[in-house]
C-alpha cells in the first residue's frame, strides 16, 4: 500500500474548497484496480450511488448539500457509448467503453478515493458525503491534453499559467493579460497594441457630487501579485491594489483584488474582481467598470450576440476620418470608404449590438483561419446593475469583447454608484468565463457559435462555481433557495385572482416598487413565474431583501410589504403572493402592451443613407442609427395625432418619443369619445 496522503493533500483540499467553513479529516487511501472493465465500471457504479444520494440528501435538506467531494481518476473513461449517462441514470456495466490512454488487463492503475468526515456533530454520520453529478459525456470530448495538469511559471515581468490547452501571460505586477495562446494562435489579442491595451479592467470615476456620467478612465494597474491557488488542479492568480491618502484625487478610492483562474482541461479561463471600499476612505462616484478584450484584428472578423445579430464585421480603420463621416455622436461612424467595399454606406454603432441583460450570456468573435470562438460567457447577472431589463454593450468592431459590470448606459445618472465618505461597501463582480473552441477539419467555422451556446448552458448549470479561491465568493453550500406563487388581483376584469403567468419576480435590496432598476451596490436574483403562478428563486446570497415582481400584461410594479431576510443555507418558502395593479377604475381604451417592450408600435424604416441590413428584418430593427429623424419627416407640420377607436398603435404610435423640432416639445395628442356606457365592477 503506497501512502498518498501528504502527496494528495493540496490537490484533494482544492476540491474540498465548497466545505471551508466546515473542518474537515481528510484521509486519502490507494486502492490498486487491475485495468479490467468490468472493475472500473463497478467503481462507476459505486461512484455514481454516491452521487444519487447526494441528489436525494439535496432534495431532501432543500439546499446545496453539506459537503463536496469529486472522486478523480488517473486516466480518462469514455462513456459516451454508456446509455443515458448524460443523466446519470442506470446503465448496463456490460456496455462497451474506451480508455485513453489505453489500459490492458497486465496494467495496474491507481485510483484515488477520498473519504471526508466533517468533524461536526450536528451532520449525521451516514450523511457525511455529499456528492453532486458530473457530466462525464462533457469529461470524454475534451481533448487528448486534459491530462496534463496546470503549470505556473515567473519570467522578468511576467506571468505564465498554462493547462496544454490555453496558454495566459500576464504583466507582473500590473495584471494585464498581453498573451492568450491556443490553437497554434501565438496571441488571440491584438499584438500591435501595447501590452495594456490588450486585455484589462477598468473603470470610469469622479468626485463625490459629480453631474452626468462622465468621469476620469482608469485601468486598473495592480500593485501586488499573488498565487492564491497552485495545484495541477487550478492555478488561481491575483492582482491587486489598495488606494491610500497619497492617491487622492489620482486614483479611485477602492481595494480592487483581479483574479484570475485556469483548470485543469478546460478551454478557456476564468476573471473576477473584488472591490471594496473601506471606513475612513473619501466619497466618489463610479459610473462604469468592465473587463476589456481586443483581439487581433486580423484573425476575428466575425461577431455573434444572438442567433439573429451575427455578421462579418467592418475594420476598426474604417471608422477612421479618412474613411468614416462622424455622425451625431462619436460611436457611430457612416463608412463611406471601407477597406472591403461590401460595408459602404452602412453605419457602425456598438449601441446596435445591445442586449437586455437578462438576455446577455454570450458573445464573441469567430476567425475563420484557423478555425477559432473567443467567447465571454456570463452564467449568472446576480452582480450587474439596473436589473434584467437594463440594456447593455456585448461585442463591436474592433475586435472588441466587454463584459460589463457596471454602466450608465440606457440609464443615465441613476446608474452611477455614489459611495459616501467612509461607506463601508464590498463586492464581487464575476466569475465570468472566457471561453475557446475550435473546429475539425472540415467543419464550418461558423457553427462555433452553437459550440458557444452549448457551452453556456454547461456554465450556468454549474453556477455558482466551486473553485474561485476568494472567500467573499460564497459557494453553493452559502446561498439558498426562495420559491412561492405569485397571483394577480385585477376587481376591474375579475372579482377571482389569477396566477401571474410569465411574470418577472426578483430579489433585490430594499427600496420602492420599480427601484431595482436602478439599484447599483448589491445583488439581485431574478426569475420567471410558470402558467401556475409558481416561482422559484435559486442561489440566493444572505442578506435582507424586498421581492419585486411585473407581469405582463398588467401596469405598474409589484413590491412586497415587509423585507425579506435571508440566512445561508436555507429554503424559504413566501407562500401565495398578490399584485394588485394601480388603477382607479376599468379600462376606458389602452395603446399597446403594457409589457416593458415597445415593439408591437409603429418602427419606420430606417433613412437609405443610414441602414445597416442585418436590421432590416431583426426584431431589433429599432436599432438602426438615426430613427428619431424619421419622425420629423413623417410629422413634419405637427405632432402625432391617434384617434381611439380609428388609429392602430401598430402602424399609428410612433415607437418613441422624441422632439420634432429641436426647439418645441414633442407633443402627442389623443382623441376620443365618452359618450358611450361603462361596464364593469365597482
Amino acid at each position: 500500500m503506497v501512502d498518498l496522503e501528504q502527496k494528495s493533500y493540496d490537490k484533494i483540499e482544492a476540491l474540498l474548497v465548497r466545505n471551508r467553513n466546515l473542518k474537515a479529516e481528510i484521509s486519502v487511501k490507494l486502492t490498486i484496480i487491475v485495468g479490467q472493465f468490468q472493475e472500473i465500471l463497478k467503481l462507476r457504479t459505486k461512484i455514481t450511488k454516491l452521487e444519487n444520494e447526494g441528489m436525494e440528501l439535496k432534495k431532501k435538506n432543500g439546499k446545496a448539500g453539506l459537503g463536496y467531494v469529486e472522486i478523480p481518476l488517473p486516466f480518462h473513461i469514455d462513456y459516451t457509448s454508456i446509455p443515458d449517462i448524460g443523466n446519470l441514470k442506470k446503465f448496463d456495466i456490460d456496455s462497451p467503453l474506451t480508455i485513453d490512454p489505453p489500459v490492458t488487463t497486465n496494467e495496474i492503475q491507481d485510483v484515488i478515493e477520498t473519504d471526508v468526515i466533517h468533524k461536526n456533530e450536528n451532520i449525521p454520520r451516514e450523511n457525511h458525503i455529499m456528492c453532486e453529478s458530473h457530466d462525464f459525456k462533457e469529461r470524454a470530448q475534451r481533448s487528448s491534453v486534459a491530462s496534463t495538469g496546470v503549470n505556473l511559471r515567473f519570467e522578468d515581468n511576467h506571468v505564465v499559467m498554462s493547462n496544454g490547452i490555453v496558454r495566459m501571460t500576464f504583466s507582473n505586477p500590473e495584471g494585464y493579460i498581453i498573451g492568450i495562446q491556443y490553437k497554434g494562435i501565438d496571441n488571440l489579442l491584438e499584438v500591435n497594441n501595447d501590452e495594456s491595451n490588450r486585455g484589462y479592467w477598468d473603470l470610469v470615476w469622479s468626485p463625490p457630487g459629480s453631474p452626468g456620467t462622465t468621469g476620469t478612465f482608469e485601468r486598473i494597474v495592480g500593485t501586488s501579485c499573488e498565487v492564491i491557488a497552485e495545484t495541477e488542479e487550478q492555478v488561481e492568480l491575483s492582482f491587486s491594489r489598495t488606494w491610500n491618502s497619497s492617491l487622492e484625487g489620482k486614483h479611485a478610492p477602492l481595494k480592487i483584488d483581479k483574479r484570475f483562474v485556469l483548470l485543469r482541461g478546460s478551454s478557456g479561463f476564468y476573471s473576477y474582481a473584488i472591490y471594496e471600499h473601506l471606513e475612513g476612505w473619501p466619497g466618489f462616484n463610479l459610473a462604469e467598470t468592465r473587463i476589456v478584450f481586443k483581439l487581433r484584428k486580423d484573425k476575428f472578423h466575425y461577431m455573434a450576440m444572438s442567433d439573429y445579430r451575427q455578421r462579418y464585421m467592418p475594420l476598426p480603420e474604417d471608422r477612421s476620418p479618412e474613411r468614416g463621416k462622424p455622425l451625431a455622436y462619436p460611436e457611430a461612424v457612416l463608412l463611406v470608404d471601407p477597406v472591403e467595399p461590401e460595408f459602404k454606406g452602412e453605419v457602425d454603432d456598438k449601441y446596435q449590438y445591445s442586449c437586455e441583460t437578462e438576455d446577455l450570456k454570450v458573445h464573441g468573435w469567430i476567425s475563420t483561419n484557423p478555425p477559432v470562438g473567443f467567447w465571454q460567457i456570463t452564467p449568472s447577472n446576480e452582480f450587474r446593475t439596473g436589473g434584467p431589463m437594463k440594456q447593455e454593450l456585448t461585442s463591436h468592431v474592433g475586435p472588441t469583447n466587454l463584459a460589463m459590470f457596471v454602466s450608465t448606459h440606457y440609464g443615465g445618472s441613476d446608474l452611477v454608484i455614489k459611495f459616501k465618505d467612509s461607506e463601508k461597501w464590498k463586492k464581487v463582480f464575476g466569475p465570468v468565463f472566457m471561453y475557446l473552441c475550435s473546429t475539425s477539419a472540415g467543419e464550418e467555422p461558423l457553427t462555433l457559435w452553437e459550440d458557444a451556446k452549448n457551452q453556456m448552458l454547461e456554465e450556468v448549470g454549474k453556477w455558482p462555481y466551486y473553485f474561485p479561491a476568494s472567500r467573499d465568493f460564497h459557494q453553493a453550500h452559502e446561498r439558498s433557495r426562495i420559491s412561492g406563487r405569485l397571483y394577480v388581483y385585477d376587481r376591474f376584469i375579475s372579482h377571482e385572482r389569477s396566477p401571474a403567468i410569465n411574470a418577472s419576480i426578483g430579489l433585490a435590496p430594499p427600496g420602492d416598487p420599480g427601484s431595482w432598476q436602478r439599484e447599483n451596490k448589491g445583488y439581485q436574483f431574478w426569475s420567471k413565474t410558470n402558467i401556475d403562478g409558481q416561482f422559484s428563486i435559486e442561489n440566493v446570497l444572505a442578506g435582507t431583501y424586498n421581492a419585486y415582481a411585473w407581469v405582463p400584461g398588467f401596469i405598474g410594479d409589484y413590491k412586497n410589504v415587509s423585507t425579506i431576510t435571508i440566512i445561508a443555507g436555507c429554503d424559504m418558502e413566501l407562500g401565495d403572493l398578490v399584485f394588485e395593479p394601480p388603477r382607479d377604475g376599468p379600462t376606458l381604451w389602452e395603446i399597446g402592451i403594457p409589457d416593458r417592450s415597445a415593439a408591437e408600435y409603429y418602427i419606420p424604416d430606417s433613412d437609405q443613407t443610414y441602414t445597416n441590413p442585418f436590421l432590416d428584418n431583426d426584431l431589433n430593427r429599432f436599432r438602426q442609427y438615426g430613427l428619431w429623424e424619421r419622425y420629423a419627416k413623417l410629422y413634419p407640420d405637427g405632432d402625432l395625432v391617434f384617434t381611439i377607436g380609428q388609429s392602430d398603435y401598430k402602424n399609428d404610435w410612433f415607437f418613441a418619443h422624441v422632439n420634432r423640432q429641436v426647439l418645441y416639445s414633442l407633443l402627442f395628442k389623443i382623441e376620443f369619445s365618452f359618450y358611450h356606457r361603462i361596464a364593469g365592477f365597482i
